[in-house]
């Protein structure tokens, strides 16, 4: 067996079902879960359409690289999203969903036969695959906190040196998740200025750009080009996950330095992770298509502002640039306690925040806050919100 696949650890949300067993919820109350980050609104019908209407792709054997039409398409939202210049042929490359290009990626990019052990570095709290991926590459993960001192952006200068010595990768999440944090055009700066000096490629999950609430959150494509540079080792990712609501046809791209996406299409030829020419072309319907991603931001809007502001009354929380969470900051600091009290008495799963980070440099970051997805349709979410502020005034004022 791989010796690293005993380095993994639990997934979070396995470590909260083994938080939340035993506990005994109000059977009269239904069950409201927040914790898992899944789109369910409902698809767009010009992605349904475009499915039904290519069902013949199903007789054909896929072409890693994509269709053209596919990356075209891509292509031509960077262009009108960004304002990017790409090339559809070298700088672009569908893949089935961001989380198994993360992964991929890190497998492509790593090579761990030297003397010294490979970094890769990640913003903490984090998305647990860019950890699983740097140990099954034999990589070594550096967490980077993230705090709200810092905007919840890592603090680049608490990396020692030789740390960035040996560091091969970083990863960066805008938005941020669980913050929704969004890096602006100088911490793109820094870090550019900090691959340039070391040599270190940037791999950007951008995975819930397309819902924000104000202006359209920077790119790392486009800090790129803004700052006069190409994208040498910048590497994007997105998805039609969150944009489109569409997670089950696990649809995506990466696009940016055309020698580490050749490199990439030669790892994919041999993974066999080529995507269904009919997921093609309901992709291109999609990527095309800027209506449906309007209304999809409409509907979590409505959500935001009318939750935000009944959990801002009992918790510490605000409104995030961008994403579908809440990142709220519980009143004991024990986030899991929090958790589980909270799901036996109100029948609301939350996500814990230590679970969702590591403990580094003498803190857990994401201890004493927890995730809430609004992702429950609206009456949900508001149902969720009043049993919280409820559970909430309960515990911090018993008497009353």
């Amino acid at each position: 067996m791989n010796p690293h696949l005993a380095q993994l650890q639990p997934y979070p949300f396995q470590r909260l079902r083994g938080l939340l067993a035993g506990a005994q919820p109000p059977a009269d109350l239904r069950h409201v879960n927040l914790s898992i980050g899944e789109p369910k609104h409902p698809a767009p019908d010009v992605v349904k359409t475009a499915l039904t209407g290519s069902l013949e792709g199903l007789s054909a054997y896929p072409a890693t690289l994509g269709s053209e039409a596919l990356r075209t398409a891509c292509a031509g939202w960077l262009a009108r999203r960004y304002g990017v210049a790409v090339d559809a042929a070298r700088e672009v490359l569908p893949v089935n969903g961001s989380r198994e290009a993360l992964f991929a990626f890190v497998q492509t990019v790593i090579d761990a036969s030297g003397p010294e052990r490979p970094v890769v570095i990640s913003p903490n709290p984090f998305y647990q695959i860019y950890e699983g991926a740097a140990l099954l590459a034999g990589a070594e993960p550096f967490y980077v906190n993230c705090t709200a001192a810092h905007r919840f952006q890592p603090d680049w200068k608490a990396v020692p040196e030789s740390v960035w010595q040996r560091t091969r990768l970083v990863f960066v999440c805008s938005p941020g998740n669980p913050t929704g944090a969004v890096m602006r055009l100088e911490d793109w700066q820094t870090l550019f200025a900090l691959s340039d000096r070391y040599g270190f490629v940037i791999a950007s999950d951008e995975c819930y750009s397309e819902i924000y609430f104000d202006a359209p959150p920077l790119g790392g494509l486009e800090a790129a080009s803004r700052l006069g540079r190409g994208f040498e080792r910048l590497v994007m990712f997105t998805s039609l996950s969150k944009r489109s609501n569409v997670p089950g046809m696990r649809s995506g791209f990466v696009a940016g330095d055309a020698a580490l996406l050749e490199k990439f299409l030669l790892y994919r030829t041999y993974h066999g992770s080529a995507m269904s020419p009919v997921f093609q072309a309901a992709s291109v319907a999609a990527w095309n298509d800027e209506s449906h991603v309007s209304a999809n931001r409409a509907l979590y809007a409505a959500k935001f502002d009318a939750v935000t502001g009944q959990v801002a009354s009992v918790l510490d929380v605000c409104r995030p640039e961008a994403g579908f969470y809440l990142w709220a900051r519980v009143p004991d600091g024990d986030d899991a306690a929090f958790a589980r009290a909270l799901f036996e008495a109100e029948h609301v799963t939350v996500l814990p925040g230590s679970f969702l980070a590591r403990d580094a440099h003498g803190t857990n970051p994401g201890r004493g806050y927890v995730r809430l997805a609004l992702v429950a349709p609206l009456e949900e979410c508001i149902e969720a919100a009043y049993r919280i502020v409820r559970f909430v005034s309960r515990i911090t004022n018993p008497s009353t």
